[in-house]
């Protein structure tokens, strides 16, 4: 695994980094951005363990951060062909979050409008994980459609978009009676 004994390298003082591979790219380069988003989200997830108190909650929301991690790993060493096994997301991941949001949506009333953050402070930090979630799914689109990087495992973005849902019907869930609808022109002047 990772032993680390020295915090600082001096390896990024110049603006490159290194890849899982041993590659060196630009700190700016879309893959780095990727991996980059990855962590961010899984900080706000830390934000919203601060807040959850049912333990199965809990649990679930650790092993999410657990296969962030891995989702880095995975990020950041490109896809290539004959490769020989690697630490990737997988199908099987993908899955286990669609079990898991039919669980959440099954309990919750029909949507009859878009959903607006807030209700309480879970409900808005999910909120948040899942906007931030949605920019790690740009960024992935952003690194596919880029040159020259290697590819990207499938189940990687599949996951990520997933992972939006999930936390879409986990802020829905947490706001409960105090969850806040759209209401097309309440804004506008009469």
């Amino acid at each position: 695994m990772v032993r680390l004994d020295k915090i600082y390298t001096r390896g990024g003082d110049d603006g490159m980094t290194s890849l899982g591979d041993g590659s060196r790219v630009s700190k700016t380069s879309p893959r780095i951005a990727s991996y980059g988003e990855v962590d961010e989200l899984n900080a706000v997830l830390g934000l919203c363990l601060d807040h959850v108190r049912d333990d199965d909650e809990r649990r679930m929301l650790v092993d999410i951060q657990h296969e962030l991690f891995d989702l880095g790993a995975d990020l950041c060493i490109p896809v290539a062909p004959g490769e020989e096994r690697r630490l990737r997301m997988s199908t099987a991941a993908v899955e286990r979050l669609e079990r898991i949001i039919d669980e959440v949506n099954e309990g919750l009333p029909a949507l009859t409008s878009f959903v607006l953050p807030g209700g309480n402070p879970l409900a808005s930090h999910y909120h948040l994980a899942r906007t931030v979630c949605r920019r790690v799914e740009r960024a992935l689109v952003l690194l596919v459609q880029g040159a020259g990087e290697g590819a990207v495992n499938k189940a990687a973005h599949a996951y990520v978009n997933r992972l939006s849902d999930l936390l879409f019907v986990l802020a829905r869930r947490a706001a409960g009676a105090d969850e806040v609808l759209w209401e097309p022109g309440r804004g506008a002047d009469p």
